[in-house]
């Protein structure tokens, strides 16, 4: 029901752009989140979106670690949304989950494959 992509390996100061696919059901009421999981580490919150909301900057939240260089965005029409990282460093290496709550709910519990970023110095 989600599929993230996009992955690879890129150099510090890189961009990258993730994508995440939801197909199966309609996320009309659910948060849809971005984690990730470094090398060696637990995996932690990167940032959430509410998938119904209109555009607004406001409903969307990062992490103090990725906010000012990582942007979430939405394309319903298409069913995706999106992690845009720029700024890449070495420590944002990890693989990317996508996932889904619905707003009744304190933890995420639909979770896509993850993908691959390293960034090398």
């Amino acid at each position: 029901q989600l599929q993230a992509s996009g992955g690879g390996s890129v150099q510090t100061g890189d961009s990258l752009r993730l994508s995440c696919a939801a197909s199966g059901r309609t996320f009309s009421g659910y948060f849809l989140g971005w984690f990730r999981q470094p090398p060696g580490k637990e995996r932690e919150f990167v940032g959430a979106t509410r998938w119904s909301s209109a555009a607004d900057v406001a409903s969307v939240s990062y992490s103090d670690s990725v906010k000012g260089r990582f942007t979430i965005s939405r394309d319903k029409s298409k069913n995706m949304i999106y992690l845009q990282m720029n700024s890449l460093k070495p420590e944002d290496t990890a693989v990317y989950y996508c996932a889904a709550r619905h707003f009744t709910q304190s933890s995420y519990n639909v979770w896509g494959q993850g993908t691959q970023v390293t960034v090398s110095s």
